[in-house]
């Protein structure tokens, strides 16, 4: 298999370095600065085992690799980037015949629920992946991912439902990379339990480090006001004791050459100037649950606003004041 990462930020940058050591073949895809440090120097990967440079091959897109049989496609990007990439990706020809949307398996290692829907309008072999893997994207060429003894765990599976030999060889490959994975026949169940953990990642953009009274309350009231909503659709998820054995259980954090992971994924948008964020595919998808199934979803819908405000106007993260903070519990 040819692992080719589409989109080599903090996640695929992690999951695409892993398996190059790993001995797996190995193509990231990036853009701007990234990509031409990427070309330049190679990916500069930073674990708890030391820092160290790999020569990745980087290209731009679709247009610059002739894909073959026996391809793998990992998208990872933000969801509201994902649109462009897969109809890309998809009309692209596979070396003896046939598109990629046809042949070649399509694995969304991507926050949210929304990816796999638009992908399987696309791709005929689509594979939701729950990621759980804490890393950070924020210079070009640079990832530093700070699990041990793994880097993170990644559930795999076929959407909607079920598993197969592809997920099983992907999760070995994976497995034998430093990077703990599974195949998963109910990988949806693991993302929509995963959708809840990264409500307040809008929270921690805006407001700073969720610590603290304030913070801790209005954190527990946005995850209250997904699972009411989850419950009120009949979505079921994975269990907290389910969560932590799987997750919790398999690796730490560790401080890597003075380095420390700074924030998660949407406070890494606003700390890169990005122009976008990805709250409407988290507490957005919240929102338009509550308002299908009739559940008011007030501290959602505010952050949600909030995280697009922020990225539009090219606020820096956390500097949302106090007092702003505050009122949201009156939302």
């Amino acid at each position: 298999m040819r692992y080719i990462i589409i989109g080599a930020g903090a996640v695929g940058g992690t999951v695409g370095g892993r398996l190059h050591e790993g001995g797996h073949e190995v193509v990231l895809v990036a853009r701007g600065a990234h990509l031409a440090a990427l070309r330049k120097d190679g990916l500069h990967l930073t674990t708890p085992e030391g820092g160290r440079t790999l020569p990745v091959p980087a290209v731009g897109g679709p247009d610059e690799l002739d894909l073959r049989p026996g391809d793998v496609l990992v998208l990872a990007v933000k969801t509201q980037h994902s649109l462009p990439l897969l109809d890309a990706w998809a009309a692209r020809p596979v070396a003896g015949g046939g598109t990629a949307g046809e042949l070649l398996p399509l694995l969304c290692a991507q926050n949210g629920v929304e990816n796999e829907r638009l992908a399987l309008r696309r791709f005929r072999h689509v594979y939701g992946v729950c990621v759980w893997l804490p890393s950070s994207h924020l210079e070009p060429g640079r990832v530093l991912a700070q699990g041990s003894p793994v880097s993170g765990v990644l559930h795999i599976g076929r959407f909607p439902h079920g598993s197969d030999g592809t997920a099983e060889r992907i999760a070995a490959d994976l497995a034998g990379s430093h990077v703990g994975a599974r195949a998963s026949a109910d990988v949806m169940r693991w993302k929509y339990a995963k959708l809840l953990g990264n409500l307040n990642n809008a929270l921690e953009a805006v407001g700073g480090p969720v610590d603290g009274e304030l913070r801790l309350e209005l954190a527990r009231r946005t995850v209250a006001e997904g699972e009411a909503v989850l419950d009120a659709a009949g979505i079921g998820r994975a269990g907290l004791e389910e969560r932590r054995a799987a997750w919790s259980d398999r690796f730490t954090l560790v401080p890597t050459d003075g380095e420390n992971r700074r924030g998660g994924s949407s406070w890494q948008s606003l700390a890169r100037g990005a122009g976008d964020i990805e709250a409407d595919h988290l507490n957005g998808e919240i929102v338009l649950l509550g308002r299908l199934h009739g559940v008011p979803t007030p501290l959602n819908a505010a952050l949600q606003q909030l995280a697009d405000a922020f990225a539009r106007e090219g606020r820096a993260p956390g500097s949302l004041p106090e007092a702003e903070l505050a009122a949201l519990l009156e939302a």
